[in-house]
């Protein structure tokens, strides 16, 4: 069983989770991977075909780090969309308060059982703060 890196706080309609971090890179990344375990989970059924991970390489610009942070799953959301991926691994190359350069990795979404689908991260009630030495996000997913 994988530990969970984020909780679900109360919303009324969409979905709010809390994520921590010990760096920003990592608060990203830990971000992006619970949406898409909140989205879908690996099917349990045998597979008589082979999956390759697909590579894809992302470039974000924005005013901010809480801009960066909800452009940076938008744009995960929709590339799982138009690509037919589900995105599991993520590696930040760049992260700066204006800019994000990074390498995703997606499996075949055949291979996986949607549970929710997530339209967008809004930018409602985000909190995005450094804590002591470590980081937190607050994000609400619009479902």
């Amino acid at each position: 069983m994988i530990k969970k890196n984020y909780e679900f706080l109360e919303h009324t309609a969409d979905i709010r989770i809390r994520v921590k971090a010990k760096d920003l890179k990592e608060l990203f990344v830990n971000t992006a991977l619970a949406m898409f375990d909140i989205m879908a989970e690996k099917s349990l059924k045998p597979r008589a075909y082979s999956s390759k991970l697909k590579k894809i390489k992302i470039i974000q610009k924005a005013d901010g780090l809480e801009e960066l942070l909800v452009n940076w799953l938008n744009e995960l959301l929709s590339l799982s969309a138009v690509k037919e991926l589900i995105f599991t691994d993520f590696k930040i190359k760049k992260l700066d308060e204006n800019n994000l350069e990074a390498e995703i990795f997606g499996d075949e979404i055949k291979n996986y059982r949607i549970n929710t689908e997530i339209k967008a991260a809004t930018y409602h009630q985000l909190k995005l703060e450094r804590i002591d030495s470590s980081w937190q996000a607050e994000v609400i997913f619009d479902v």
